[in-house]
C-alpha cells in the first residue's frame, strides 16, 4: 500500500487519502492502512458505490470511506475534539507517502 497525498479539514473533521485504491478490492487497501495506523476494524459496510467501516484508535471512533464515482477515500470523526486524533494519524501516515 502506497499512499500518494495527505490532507486534513478541520471543518469537516477528515482526512483524504490519496491512493491507488480498486474499488472491488477495497480491503487490500484498507486492511493495510488500519494495521499501519494500529486501528481495529469494528464493522464493514461495502455498498454498491461506497465504502464505509468503523475503526476504532486509542478509544477514538472514525469512519473510513471510498466513494467509487468520485474515487475519494477518507478518514472522519464525530466532534472537533477527536480532530487531534486525525493530526496524529496524518503525521503517522505521512511515512507512506
Amino acid at each position: 500500500m502506497k499512499l500518494e497525498s495527505l490532507q486534513l479539514d478541520q471543518v469537516a473533521k477528515s482526512l483524504s487519502i490519496q491512493a491507488q485504491i480498486d474499488f472491488e478490492q477495497f480491503h487490500l487497501f484498507a486492511e493495510p492502512l488500519a494495521a499501519a495506523m494500529d486501528a481495529r476494524v469494528i464493522e464493514r459496510h461495502d455498498g454498491a458505490d461506497r465504502h464505509q467501516w468503523l475503526l476504532i484508535f486509542e478509544g477514538t471512533h472514525m469512519q473510513l470511506n471510498y466513494e467509487f464515482y468520485a474515487d475519494i477515500c477518507w478518514l472522519s470523526v464525530e466532534s472537533a475534539a477527536e480532530f487531534e486524533v486525525l493530526e496524529y494519524l496524518e503525521s503517522l501516515l505521512r511515512r507512506l507517502l
